[in-house]
């Protein structure tokens, strides 16, 4: 991954979190009731543990990277070998990120329907 690539997950987190917290300071105020209290609980966990997720295999990519262009820059036969299962890699840690935000993404829209649910 790019350092474009994190920082746009990095801004999209923030956005993400300061959403929660604008929903904690209506709380605050008391224009929440407790069923909603519960539910910001459960989706500040579903975000944090995705977003989580998402740095830690973003990380590891960071660092796959960095070895392939260390293999590359070296242009022993032996590393450029290696490189391909280095690639192989990261194309599967690319598949896990999508991963973790399709299933961020249906985990948050259930909350959402479960919400207005209960308000109906």
């Amino acid at each position: 991954m790019t350092e474009d690539t994190t920082t746009t997950t990095t801004s999209s987190c923030a956005t993400a979190l300061n959403s929660v917290s604008k929903m904690n300071t209506k709380k605050r105020d008391g224009y929440e009731n407790e069923d909603e209290e519960e539910c910001d609980v459960e989706v500040w966990d579903t975000l944090s543990r995705s977003f989580r997720q998402v740095q830690a295999v973003l990380d590891q990519n960071r660092d796959l990277i960095n070895q392939v262009n260390e293999n590359h820059q070296s242009k022993v036969p032996d590393n450029l070998t290696k490189n391909i299962s280095l690639i192989r890699e990261i194309n599967g840690n690319i598949s896990k990120v999508i991963s973790i935000y399709s299933d961020l993404s249906l985990r948050f829209s259930n909350i959402v329907h479960q919400r207005r649910r209960t308000k109906i």
